[in-house]
């Protein structure tokens, strides 16, 4: 299992987004509803609803919201679609986007112009999905325990990888057993901050501050979107360089 941490340049540009409290209660609302829609609207029976509601938590969204989001599934309303979208960021970066959306064409025209206004390209589906694994991802903050405990515990769980820093710890497994090694770290860790399926670079490339610059202008651009939930790179960026992108 790996001991440095590839989840810190994610981290550190997430800070960002994450302070508008208002567009991640409305992402995570969003994936709720749809997991919802697309199975029973019990999270005892969908796991992808029980991941949503867990992650919804996690951030601290109100249970009156929660509902609200599970409710809407059976009302009458938008339909939306999952859809990927895949280019290359600055400095040949491979990008995935997972967005949500009831209108396939907007949502089209504002990536490609994302991609466009800050130095990468949109491709075509698949063209470098082959470069990512799709995996389980399970988030602990540090406060959990040492990176030994952590790792012991992922190892008992049965997971693939663990990744821990001074902000936290992020354990890997096989997608198809997110639910089954979720389920054994709840047990010997208690409840993680994130549990979900991403998608992991199987190799990184190195950035320096002039790209990662922009690389994380084009990031941030994209997760601004009311449609993308989640975005994906292989970059690799040093402390130092994200301390000159801080700066």
């Amino acid at each position: 299992m790996a001991g440095h941490s590839h989840a810190k340049n994610i981290m550190h540009r997430k800070g960002k987004s994450d302070a508008i409290r208002s567009k991640v209660f409305s992402k995570l609302s969003k994936e709720i509803t749809v997991a919802a829609k697309m199975g029973m609207p019990d999270p005892d029976f969908n796991p992808r609803l029980r991941l949503a509601i867990q992650n919804a938590k996690a951030q601290s969204m109100p249970k009156d919201n929660i509902q609200r989001a599970v409710n809407k599934a059976s009302t009458e309303g938008e339909n939306y679609e999952e859809i990927r979208y895949e280019g290359y960021g600055p400095g040949g970066v491979a990008v995935i986007v997972e967005a949500l959306t009831d209108n396939r064409n907007r949502t089209g025209a504002n990536i490609r112009a994302i991609f466009s206004r800050n130095g990468g390209s949109l491709g075509e589906t698949g063209s470098v999905g082959f470069m990512f694994d799709r995996v389980g991802e399970i988030y602990y903050p540090a406060s959990t325990g040492s990176a030994d405990v952590v790792m012991e515990a992922a190892i008992e769980a049965g997971a693939d990888d663990v990744e821990s820093d001074e902000e936290g710890h992020t354990i890997y497994c096989a997608f198809e057993a997110i639910g089954e090694v979720s389920s054994a770290l709840e047990k010997a860790l208690g409840e993680a901050e994130s549990v979900k399926p991403v998608f992991r670079p199987q190799n990184t490339i190195a950035v320096d501050a002039d790209r990662g610059a922009t690389l994380m202008k084009l990031l941030d651009a994209l997760e601004d979107d009311d449609d993308v939930q989640d975005t994906y790179d292989n970059s690799e960026m040093s402390d130092e360089v994200l301390a000159k992108i801080a700066g």
